[in-house]
């Protein structure tokens, strides 16, 4: 039995030592002071064990009178070399991390070992070890790619330098990954090529002052709240911009030969009978307009960083926008194209863009058939946006529009159709856009134990005033405005506002959307001009929340829907302000 001196240290080493490499090593010494008692307590390398319940047993057995013996005298003894060994260990792994977090990411580090560019090549599989380099650094990520959901893309720089995908998905070059990322050094190289860098970005459009940039490349930026809710259509030049890759480029040259792609992907069935669709055939077909909104799965992710640490851009309230689009209705395209009533019974409807990674894969996305091809679910392929081309940064020269569904799955830059028993294999499909519970990290996660996020939920939040505002107490009054909005074509039945933390409640005035709540595609927005409440203490504390036409009404806290993602935050949106 252990010493519960001995157990506490250990413990408390535990609980310190929380990367994973760490707590590996963590449950290598522990085991030693454990392994020779009968119960078989057994903590080595279960990663499924808990082992703080065993420790605590012990200690209970311990203040509990068990007694000793000499067994565990000798025990008491192993228990405390082990702790003593493991916190030796930890104080020297701290100290190396913070030397490499003081030099310059990739710059030379005295006394690693030095490898050679030949060296790194041999590294570059799950079975030799997964090995890149950034300018002189080597780094071994064997472990990070088998637990990081984009490991494949990883994968394309093993064994070579990662510089041109750090360039390709700048949003990743931030300090917090160059940390991580030094925090995986092995050593230096010193031989190595010097690596010719394209920038993948330089043809992107030119973009509005006004928008508040999240990520310079790949582009994605929001307009302030302050502009959002001015008016119930957002203009283009400030409609939130969502970009994964480089945006593709479509000169008149292509887009007069621009067609539209398709296939049966169906075991048994041939395509032979499918045919591409030209940009100006789909212009041809009956015209059909819907005002939707399309909201990003991470908008509002900054307020669920601020409850733990999440993976993503840092969106405020803005990646939300609306606009009038038009274009043919997709069940239209499809026939246009040739396909027939048995083809359309396959389970999905795939979408690919041209927008494409190194790999050459496109970004794609897919939704059940039963969704894309319901007449009522008003799906069209659009080409235009508020009356005019769609820009560039929005999908030239077509995308499809998924109204109350995710943006991540409106395609943009539109190429082809897919009609799959299968989702699509996409990474954004597939690995990413998909919630957990919790208390699920990247270690523990299991995307394809998870369903995609399709259907947005019941959401809102204040545009009016500003976090941190200052209001004159003189005014009497306050004016609270802002958007709500729910997928599937849920309308608003209900907007309730507090300026007292939730203690008491007031109804904003709703702005109808022109559409049937039981058919609604676009926000409502929302204003109210409330007194200011007496007793308030210099400081309004303002919280908005939603109900939409199916009774279902936002949580009142980040904490139960937390993910590792930091996707659907729609928990009461709350704000604070100053009264003088």
């Amino acid at each position: 039995m252990m010493n519960p001196g001995a157990v506490s240290t250990v413990k408390g080493m535990q609980k310190l030592l929380k990367h994973r490499q760490l707590s590996h090593i963590a449950t290598k010494f522990a085991p030693l002071s454990y392994s020779i008692r009968q119960e078989k307590l057994s903590l080595s390398c279960s990663k499924k064990h808990n082992f703080r319940s065993c420790l605590h047993t012990e200690s209970t057995r311990f203040q509990h009178g068990a007694g000793w013996r000499p067994a565990q005298a000798f025990l008491v003894g192993t228990g405390i070399v082990a702790a003593t060994a493991a916190w030796l260990w930890y104080n020297r792994q701290q100290a190396m991390c913070k030397r490499k977090a003081e030099v310059e990411p990739g710059a030379p580090i005295d006394k690693l070992p030095t490898y050679t560019s030949e060296d790194v090549s041999k590294h570059n599989s799950a079975a030799t070890g997964i090995w890149v380099t950034y300018k002189n650094g080597v780094y071994d990520v064997s472990e990070f790619v088998s637990e990081h959901p984009g490991g494949d893309k990883i994968l394309l720089a093993a064994g070579r330098s990662v510089e041109p995908y750090f360039e390709l998905y700048g949003i990743h070059k931030t300090r917090e990954v160059m940390e991580m990322v030094e925090a995986l050094r092995i050593g230096n190289v010193f031989d190595m090529k010097p690596v010719k860098i394209k920038d993948a970005y330089v043809n992107d459009p030119e973009r509005s002052v006004a928008l508040i940039v999240n990520s310079e490349k790949p582009y994605n930026a929001e307009p302030p709240l302050q502009l959002l809710t001015d008016s119930f259509i957002t203009p283009n030049p400030i409609f939130y911009v969502r970009n994964h890759l480089p945006v593709p480029v479509v000169d008149k040259k292509m887009l007069d030969g621009y067609q539209l792609d398709a296939h049966i992907d169906k075991s048994g069935k041939g395509s032979s009978h499918i045919k591409p669709l030209h940009i100006r055939d789909i212009k041809k077909l009956p015209k059909y307009s819907i005002t939707a909104t399309m909201q990003c799965a991470g908008n509002r992710r900054k307020e669920m960083s601020k409850v733990k640490e999440v993976k993503g851009l840092s969106w405020n309230c803005g990646s939300i926008s609306t606009a009038t689009w038009t274009g043919a209705r997709l069940i239209d395209v499809l026939k246009a194209m040739g396909f027939k009533e048995e083809d359309l019974a396959a389970k999905y409807v795939q979408f690919e863009g041209l927008d494409i990674d190194p790999s050459g894969t496109p970004y794609g996305a897919s939704v059940a058939s039963e969704m894309a091809l319901d007449p009522n679910k008003s799906v069209i392929i659009a080409y235009e946006m508020n009356g005019v081309p769609i820009p560039e940064d929005h999908g030239f020269p077509l995308r499809v529009v998924l109204p109350g569904v995710v943006s991540a799955r409106s395609v943009k830059w539109l190429k082809r159709i897919v009609l799959s028993d299968e989702e699509s294999v996409s990474h954004w499909q597939r690995r990413d856009y998909k919630c957990f519970n919790p208390s699920i990290d990247f270690s523990s996660c299991d995307f394809d134990l998870s369903e995609a996020i399709i259907e947005t939920p019941v959401q809102s939040a204040i545009s009016q005033p500003a976090e941190g505002a200052v209001i004159s107490e003189e005014d009497e009054y306050v004016t609270v405005k802002g958007y709500a909005f729910s997928g599937g074509g849920r309308g608003i039945f209900r907007v309730d506002v507090s300026l007292d933390g939730g203690k008491t409640w007031c109804n904003p005035e709703l702005d109808n959307n022109g559409q049937s709540p039981y058919k609604s595609w676009a926000w409502t927005l929302w204003e109210t001009t409330v007194p200011i409440p007496h007793g308030h203490n210099g400081k309004l504390d303002i919280i908005c929340k939603a109900i939409d036409s199916s009774h279902n009404v936002q949580p009142e806290n980040v904490e139960g829907i937390w993910n590792l993602r930091g996707l659907l935050n729609n928990s009461w949106h709350r704000i604070s302000v100053n009264v003088e």
